[in-house]
């Protein structure tokens, strides 16, 4: 493929671990004209300063810190598209767009009287004034302003690239939150479904760090998950809570499965300088974030028909939850999300890349059925790349 314009995508998420950034040529302006490649995928991880001013500005941020903050990541953001072009051979003012969907610090789901509010991250301005080419930003706002949840809106992609004819795919993504795509056969007339079914390893991130006082920043091959037992109790009293009893659409984040929470359990376990009451909570998380998966499956998508389902994100790295998950997902095969043809590590900056590109070509970048939004809405802002 030599024709089509240039388009980077920028993603941090949740587990705050960092940037990643794909650049990829997109060809066609529309689903039926599409045709694409990756040219380039980087990621640039977050040292712990850079984490630390993060977390500190997500838990207890103050107009200074998060007016700071939103400057900084725009720097951030900027070096990585710099450094996904160079490993391509691309200068960043030939690229058509980018596509950043920025750091989420706050997200309120709407409820019966409120609608929603989502608040990312990372100056477009900046972005676009460092590179030089139009930046497309905060994705999730205008979803939210149509009754939706603004999330999540990976699933737009999953549906676009990944559906298969004869079966029906699970995606679960392992990232700070965990979210899962069912797809139905291409060409089926029955809505994509997708939604968060709660934590992925932030708590588990949580517990390590505070357990190793920061020198871990996770469960490095689920070592300590593996050497700990489940606390049952514990887990009951973690899974009964109603956000796995709402029906999607729905969404989370840290506001609800984050410190606060972590605080709370740490406090009652109280396991001090115990190594081995450590892994124990850390197993607990981990089972935590598998059996809220399952659950969801059984509620949500199992009935629905399930052939295989495949996991993408951080999480993936970390044995102890692969396991965990298939154990509780079994009979259902669960395959390595790279079976899918992209790096699975890859898949949400690329769906901003391509988010960017609907934006251009004004298509729409919601699905409804998903986000809960009253109608497919084209996303983004868009903010002019620097002048000469």
């Amino acid at each position: 493929m030599t024709g089509g314009d240039l388009f980077v995508g920028l993603m941090s998420g949740t587990s705050i671990d960092g940037i990643d950034a794909v650049l990829v040529r997109i060809d066609g302006d529309s689903s039926t004209t599409l045709a694409w490649s990756l040219l380039a995928f980087s990621t640039t991880a977050y040292d712990e300063d850079r984490r630390k001013t993060i977390l500190e500005a997500l838990e207890e941020g103050t107009p200074d810190t998060l007016c700071r903050l939103h400057a900084s990541l725009g720097e951030w953001f900027a070096s990585a598209v710099h450094d996904v072009c160079e490993a391509a051979g691309v200068e960043s003012r030939e690229l058509a767009a980018i596509g950043s969907h920025g750091q989420t610090v706050w997200h309120i789901p709407p409820s019966d009287v409120l609608g929603g509010a989502t608040l990312q991250l990372g100056d477009a301005a900046t972005l676009a004034e460092r590179t030089g080419a139009p930046v497309i930003s905060d994705f999730r706002s205008r979803d939210v302003a149509a009754g939706g949840h603004g999330a999540p809106l990976v699933p737009w992609l999953d549906q676009l690239l990944f559906s298969a004819v004869d079966r029906r795919r699970a995606i679960q993504n392992l990232g700070g939150m965990a979210n899962v795509t069912w797809l139905p056969p291409t060409g089926s007339p029955e809505p994509v479904i997708a939604f968060d079914t709660g934590p992925g390893v932030v708590l588990i991130d949580g517990a390590v760090r505070r357990a190793s006082d920061g020198a871990l920043p996770y469960d490095r091959d689920g070592v300590m998950a593996l050497r700990g037992q489940v606390d049952e109790s514990l887990l009951t009293e973690l899974l009964d809570d109603a956000y796995f009893r709402a029906p999607p659409p729905k969404s989370t984040g840290r506001e609800h499965f984050g410190r606060v929470l972590l605080d709370r359990v740490a406090e009652g376990l109280n396991p001090g300088t115990d190594e081995e009451a450590w892994c124990d909570l850390v197993a607990t998380l981990t089972a935590f974030t598998a059996r809220s998966i399952a659950e969801a499956y059984r509620s949500w998508v199992l009935p629905r028909g399930l052939d295989e389902i495949f996991l993408v994100g951080g999480g993936t790295n970390n044995p102890a939850l692969v396991q965990a998950i298939t154990r509780e997902l079994a009979p259902v095969p669960v395959r390595d999300g790279g079976d899918l043809g992209v790096d699975p590590d890859a898949r949400e900056a690329l769906a901003f890349a391509f988010l960017a590109w609907a934006h251009l070509h004004q298509i729409t970048g919601n699905i409804p059925s998903v986000t809960g939004a009253e109608a497919p809405r084209v996303l983004g802002s868009l903010t002019p790349g620097a002048q000469a």
